[in-house]
């Protein structure tokens, strides 16, 4: 990968793992399915102005845009507002690749690989331990609504797998018409008018810094940049940088809102290790052979 294009990639993760920092502030001030409303509102106006609406069946946009959009942050947000710290929400929703391999041999017909295995199940042990351990600072209502919202991201997965070839910026910018009016049908019902009122009412400069960072930054900057990496580098050189973003996740959150990494965060370890195990098994069996022989390994 070319310097200028590392660069941008180390972009992108500290952009996203500082997302969950920035969440986790939004939430003081915001109800979570308002910050989900008020986010993705800010996310697709203006854009959709100036960005081309991707070729695909209106379906499949409502299904990328209820999953990955809709479906993965109200059970984040709620997941991060009733107890899950912001560190470890970035580990544990890594888990959507697991997720998705799942998805991917029940909806698409795809096969386990023998590194596939092997990670999952070091993975699935990681986040065992996690919900067995966790301490005060972790709650197991927030612990299970991030592995839901990791089961939605890995469901958007399969979407875009199935639409295909597509303006990733797109596919971004117009599935974020998809969840406003639910994410603000939900916030009347489950948070309700007076909640609303009050945050809107008390919505300040800390509230608009908030939502621009997770609008533009997050999501626009973010799959915008990533999506020229994909168009310039194979998915297996590009994605695999993406088991950074926890790092950023864990050390900023230690920085900027005390949290501490305990043992549960040791014990989440098993979970990127399994993520390893899973992105770079095969390209490790792959050099063994190379270097010993097929017959060796």
């Amino acid at each position: 990968m070319a310097p200028k294009d590392l660069l941008l990639a180390l972009v992108v993760i500290v952009v996203w793992g500082m997302n969950f920092v920035v969440i986790k502030i939004g939430l003081d001030d915001i109800p979570p399915m308002l910050l989900g409303a008020l986010r993705f509102s800010l996310a697709a106006f203006p854009a959709i102005l100036f960005i081309k609406r991707p070729q695909m069946p209106l379906r499949w946009l409502l299904a990328y845009g209820g999953t990955i959009s809709l479906g993965q942050f109200a059970f984040l947000f709620s997941a991060m507002k009733v107890g899950m710290p912001a560190g470890l929400a970035s580990l544990v929703l890594q888990s959507q690749a697991f997720f998705t391999l799942f998805f991917a041999v029940l909806f698409l017909g795809e096969r386990f690989r023998a590194s596939n295995l092997v990670g999952l199940v070091i993975a699935a042990g990681g986040l065992l331990l996690i919900g067995m351990q966790g301490d005060r600072s972790m709650t197991l209502a927030g612990f299970l609504l991030t592995i839901c919202a990791a089961s939605m991201w890995a469901l958007g997965n399969i979407v875009t797998r199935k639409v295909g070839k597509v303006n990733l910026v797109g596919l971004v910018v117009w599935g974020s018409l998809i969840p406003p009016i639910p994410f603000f049908a939900l916030s009347w019902v489950l948070e309700g008018p007076e909640a609303i009122g009050g945050a809107l009412r008390g919505f300040g400069m800390d509230s608009a810094l908030v939502l621009i960072y997770l609008a533009f930054g997050a999501t626009i900057l973010g799959y915008g940049l990533w999506s020229r990496l994909l168009s310039r580098y194979p998915a297996n050189t590009v994605a695999p940088f993406s088991l950074l973003v926890p790092v950023v996740g864990l050390t900023s959150a230690a920085v900027l809102l005390d949290e501490h990494l305990g043992l549960h965060q040791a014990f989440g370890a098993l979970v990127m290790l399994g993520l390893v195990i899973n992105v770079g098994g095969e390209w490790v069996v792959g050099r063994l052979r190379t270097a010993f022989g097929s017959s060796a390994v």
